[in-house]
């Protein structure tokens, strides 16, 4: 089977809002929900939904302080979604400079 420049691109990095969200957390040790939100330019539900893949994906952590009104929400990347995020980087990068893919 041969490899294609696409085969490391991660699926749950592809779309652009969660990749952005992904760069900023992975240089910085957390960030919270506005922070992201005025980042991306994005809506809170439309925020909530990205985030809320990156976490079912294991590539971010949730920490919730407070209830209701006054609550907030911080966001890490993961150590998984760290070295998931280099390596779809790394993908990215050989595309664009016309790289074969991995392997």
């Amino acid at each position: 089977m041969s490899t294609s420049a696409l085969d490391g691109l991660d699926p749950a990095l592809t779309a652009p809002k969660r990749l952005a969200a992904m760069a900023l957390l992975s240089r910085s040790a957390a960030a919270d929900f506005s922070v992201l939100r005025d980042h991306l330019g994005v809506s809170e539900s439309d925020l909530s939904k990205q985030m809320s893949a990156l976490v079912a994906a294991g590539y971010v952590s949730a920490r919730k302080s407070g209830h209701g009104r006054g609550s907030a929400t911080t966001y890490a990347a993961t150590r998984a979604g760290k070295r998931a995020y280099a390596r779809h980087r790394s993908a990215l990068e050989a595309i664009l400079d016309g790289q074969p893919g991995p392997g």
